[in-house]
């Protein structure tokens, strides 16, 4: 008997089945290359542009010129995801209007998904001092994730009820912890022998980017099969005969007008803006973190950050049953909790202490996955019916590697400070503000206000 036929519903359906597996085919690019490789390596491609023949761990005080301002090679990846999510901010909320009204919003889907896996597999070309060329290809593969991940994440309304959201998501975030972690003991195999095999630490890193490029592109097809019958919704407020595109800005604009009236949306929004920004600035710069500042070579945080993806699955698991007990919005703050003892944690990491950095990776693994998926379905229970991918792309935006006020912060504090560990404890106060508000959010009026069922446990 599967979980959620435990807990007396249907039980898991090919639709769900085949959902979860988008989960495990972005995670690889998310976790190889969002997370562990590319960060330290465009900083290292950055570095070597500023400050010729420089070594590993040392600081590059020359500054690179872009378009006229002046950044620290430090700050480039940070920079990066935030520019990355101030265009995705304007884009995505079109790609949800757009695909609330698509007659095939699977299709769509996909094609976002394999153009981001495209721009991912280009990453095996950076390399020398072509940061610029990082930067862009960096952007193109954030934005196309996250227009992705807003159609796949409203597709979870039209495979699930509202007693199975909790499950469902939970086991989809676990899946990718699968999918990233397995792919990323590949890599990790891969450049812990890379001299037998005659290859540079560059030259494996770059294969690396590129096996997860296609990881992605590869596993899409399971979902795309899988859920290419479902059909756009008919509910869409404004007259088809304006046409996807004239008619999506109607929609949207509609839909930002009566936002106004779902103010537990709005609040849950608020405090996801938040307490998201925070997680995704942690996970984004984490490897970063232990190269730079904490003095360990790429091999082992490669491999810590492999046990976190394996602790993350049972994290995620963990976080799925407790939701299921105590309700979803008290798992979410408990987790928040924690998130900001990880944080104090991390300032106060000794550099090289390889088992204070495993105990400190043991904890983000346990609290990493369960925040995130319980949030995603936390959220989907306050969308009105029929305007899934729009709400959803509100939320996208501000969804993993598309935050921007965390990297702005962390990015101008180490602009200014050169440590990485007072740009890390910025990030406390992302989570003190995004608790308090989640705090504050009614869950069962606002999931009355948008017209849906309430769940038995919330």
């Amino acid at each position: 008997m599967t979980e959620v036929a435990a807990h007396g519903v249907r039980p898991e359906t090919n639709e769900q089945r085949a959902w979860y597996w988008y989960d495990w085919a972005n995670s690889a690019y998310v976790t190889t290359t969002a997370t562990v490789l590319m960060g330290p390596y465009l900083t290292a491609i950055a570095k070597e542009s500023a400050c010729p023949g420089i070594r590993t761990g040392q600081d590059c005080t020359t500054n690179l010129d872009v378009l006229g301002i002046p950044v620290s090679p430090g700050s480039v990846y940070p920079y990066t995801v935030t520019v990355s999510t101030i265009v995705s901010a304007v884009i995505l909320i079109f790609v949800g209007a757009i695909a609330d009204r698509s007659p095939r919003p699977t299709r769509l889907f996909a094609g976002f998904a394999w153009a981001g896996a495209l721009a991912a597999s280009l990453m095996f070309l950076v390399a020398g001092t072509s940061w610029q060329l990082g930067v862009l290809l960096v952007v193109v593969a954030s934005l196309c994730l996250g227009a992705s991940l807003v159609i796949y994440d409203s597709l979870l309304c039209r495979i699930a009820d509202e007693n199975e959201r909790d499950a469902v998501s939970s086991k989809g975030w676990a899946r990718g912890y699968l999918g990233g972690g397995l792919l990323l003991a590949l890599n990790f195999a891969l450049l812990t022998f890379r001299e037998r095999l005659g290859l540079s630490e560059g030259a494996a890193v770059r294969i690396s980017l590129l096996s997860a490029g296609l990881w992605w592109a590869g596993f899409t097809l399971i979902p795309y099969r899988g859920l290419r019958h479902i059909t756009g919704t008919v509910a869409t407020p404004v007259e088809r005969s304006a046409g996807v595109v004239g008619g999506s800005i109607a929609q949207l604009r509609s839909t930002l007008r009566q936002l106004r009236a779902y103010p537990q949306t709005m609040l849950f929004l608020l405090a996801y803006l938040f307490f998201n920004d925070g997680i995704q600035t942690v996970i984004g710069n984490s490897s970063l973190y232990g190269q730079e500042e904490l003095g360990f070579a790429q091999g082992t945080v490669l491999g810590v950050f492999l046990f976190v993806q394996f602790v993350a699955f049972a994290g995620a698991r963990l976080f799925g049953a407790a939701a299921g007990r105590v309700g979803a919005w008290r798992t979410v703050l408990a987790g928040i909790a924690l998130w900001t003892v990880v944080v104090v944690a991390a300032f106060f990491v000794p550099a090289r202490s390889l088992a204070v950095f495993l105990a400190l990776a043991l904890l983000i693994g346990l609290v990493l996955g369960g925040t995130q998926a319980l949030s995603r379905s936390l959220y989907s229970q306050l969308i009105p019916r029929g305007k899934e991918a729009e709400f959803f792309s509100l939320y996208q935006a501000m969804e993993r590697g598309t935050s921007w006020l965390g990297t702005l912060a962390f990015g101008l504090t180490y602009q200014f400070s050169h440590s990485y560990r007072w740009a890390i404890l910025v990030l406390i106060l992302f989570f003190v503000v995004g608790g308090l508000l989640l705090s504050r959010v009614r869950m069962r009026t606002g999931i009355v206000e948008a017209g849906n069922p309430v769940p038995s446990v919330v």
